[in-house]
């Protein structure tokens, strides 16, 4: 397939805000490529060149895109970085210098999918003495050979600003419809992705066999599961009469691991499906020793104060995530792994067994008194008032709440569902039981003694899962410190978007747009009825949070935007308001 057909096709991806013309436009790309060129658009199309739980990444900043670019055209470099200061997108200066071109190269050659994948690969790959100049040679080859549109997704890959506002269900869509002509193989589709975590495989897989190509996708050790997520419970009583008999643990405010054993080799994934195995050395030396040659886990890491054994907030013990000084870390700040289920063992897939069957399997996996590694403590209950005793007493310990889950069901792989309940007291100061996880869809500048900042506020919005997009909750102007603003405006300057992102629903306008990626927890005063938020709209009005605030320590660096709190959830939390 020619990579300018690709550039033309993301070219009108990029130019509409229908979800059902995203899935049409998308479905007449997939129906160009062969299924090895489709793996290879698939992982382009989210700026790598590998599944995201891959170590693998093409790994080149803005700077060495931008020099490779000056080379390329022949402007100065002193130009294409006032370019980019003005337009805040590296594919659109590509597109204006590479089109104005002061030199044309003489060997340029047409681009195909394959070339240019094929040169990322090796960039990824390039290392040691000479290999920065190596990396910039490749990418200067690609522009040499692009079109000004070609340039401009050619320099956006790298950095992986693609700005599409494609979500994982929208290609999953798109993949039906290029394959079948309608949407009836998505949910086939969706039990596959969330088995896998792969969807460039999975897809090669779909276009050349159908159906039966991915019925033998499963659970194995090395590829990440979709971590299953619970719902919130409005009162003990609600957990009662949805379970029974419910098995209770602890709700510990921690970080979410998933760990893999394969043979001798154990590898650590995030609710994100991050590779961060490096980022644990101990949890890896206590893994190693389990009985079993194979073992999927699922774990709440916490890190504790070796002086007092007091455990520590989420905040804190994000820190041990760190690319640097993760020795030094590990002795400052050593972590209690609690595993509270399992999904895979010694050739079995477990996910399809009871909840309350897997628990007796993960208790004879786990070894006593490992430093790390435990079993978090369960019970089980028969009536809401032992279980509301249950309740208090882990709040008076300062635990954050209860987990409760449903024996009789099975792990629920990238789905949030009653099979598992959470339950958190009411905070004090608010009228809301929870706080909520938002995603940040735009900024406001910075006004009065914000103006030295950039930055002077928020504006956000929850997921909504049926339409696979972001609607708007809350403008957020309280509870930045002033070290929080600075980070806010930094960090947002880099995913600036010239107009409202595709996945974007809102009513408001922010002074600047951003691509949907950070993750904020917020407290509110209460939810009300809004006419200017879109979230959950009817009848003219959506949900909104009155008075927010960000709470301490900000963005959840553990969660993408798709896990942020949903649409959904917000309304029953404002339901639960209404029945306290």
């Amino acid at each position: 397939m020619k990579f300018s057909e690709l550039a033309d096709g993301l070219e009108k991806l990029e130019s509409t805000s229908s979800r059902l013309e995203m899935t049409d436009l998308l479905a007449d790309v997939f129906k160009k490529a062969k299924p090895n060129e489709l793996q290879k658009i698939i992982y382009l199309m989210q700026g790598r060149i590998s599944p995201s739980f891959s170590n693998l990444e093409i790994g080149m900043g803005e700077k060495m895109v931008q020099q490779a670019l000056a080379t390329a055209s022949g402007f100065d470099k002193s130009k294409i970085e006032k370019l980019y200061t003005e337009k805040g997108d590296l594919g659109l200066v590509a597109m204006e210098v590479m089109g104005a071109r002061k030199q044309s190269a003489l060997a340029r050659r047409e681009l195909s999918v394959d070339d240019v994948f094929e040169n990322f690969v090796k960039i990824a790959t390039a290392s040691g003495s000479g290999s920065q100049e190596l990396k910039k040679s490749l990418l200067i080859d690609l522009f040499n050979s692009s079109s000004h549109t070609e340039a401009k997704w050619i320099a956006r890959i790298p950095t992986g600003s693609l700005r599409l506002g494609v979500g994982e269900p929208t290609v999953m869509d798109a993949l039906s419809v290029a394959k079948k002509g309608d949407k009836s193989l998505r949910y086939q589709l969706e039990v596959a992705f969330n088995q896998s975590s792969d969807l460039g495989s999975l897809a090669k897989a779909f276009m050349e066999k159908g159906a039966k190509g991915i019925e033998n996708y499963s659970v194995n050790p090395g590829f990440p599961i979709r971590a299953a997520l619970g719902e919130r419970a409005g009162t003990i009583e609600e957990i009662m009469t949805r379970m029974k008999t419910p098995l209770v643990e602890p709700k510990m405010d921690g970080f979410r691991q998933q760990i893999h054993k394969k043979g001798n080799e154990v590898t650590i994934y995030s609710r994100k499906q991050e590779n961060m195995t490096h980022m644990f050395p101990e949890v890896v030396a206590s893994v190693k020793k389990l009985k079993a040659k194979n073992i999927i886990l699922d774990a709440e890491a916490l890190g504790y104060n070796p002086k007092t054994g007091s455990y520590l907030s989420f905040q804190e013990t994000i820190k041990r995530k760190r690319k640097y000084g993760v020795t030094a870390k590990a002795e400052e700040m050593p972590l209690h792994v609690m595993c509270f289920d399992i999904m895979y063992l010694d050739g079995k897939d477990l996910t399809g067994k009871r909840f309350s069957e897997r628990r007796k399997i993960l208790e004879k996996q786990i070894l006593k008194n490992d430093p790390v590694l435990t079993v978090i403590d369960q019970q089980e209950f028969r009536d809401a008032k032992s279980l509301e005793k249950y309740f208090k007493g882990i709040v008076k310990k300062n635990i954050e709440g209860i987990m409760a889950k449903n024996p009789e069901l099975e792990y629920k792989a990238g789905k949030r569902g009653f099979h598992w309940m959470k339950y958190k007291p009411s905070y004090d100061a608010s009228k809301m039981r929870d706080t909520v996880d938002a995603v940040i869809i735009g900024y406001y500048k910075g006004r009065g003694k914000r103006t030295g900042f950039g930055f002077g506020g928020l504006l956000t919005a929850v997921y909504d899962e049926d339409d696979d997009e972001f609607k708007s909750i809350a403008r957020v102007g309280s509870g930045f410190t002033e070290e929080q603003m600075s980070e806010f405006s930094n960090a947002l300057s880099k995913i600036k978007a010239a107009k409202k992102p595709a996945r974007v629903d809102s009513d408001m306008e922010p002074d600047v747009w951003v691509t949907p990626k950070y993750v904020v927890t917020l407290i509110a005063d209460e939810i009300s009825l809004s006419p200017v938020h879109t979230a959950g709209r009817a009848r003219g009005k959506g949900y909104a949070l009155r008075f927010p605030r960000i709470v301490s320590g900000g963005v959840r660096i553990d969660k993408n935007p798709e896990q942020a709190t949903t649409v959904s959830e917000i309304m029953r939390m404002y339901k639960q308001q209404h029945t306290k």
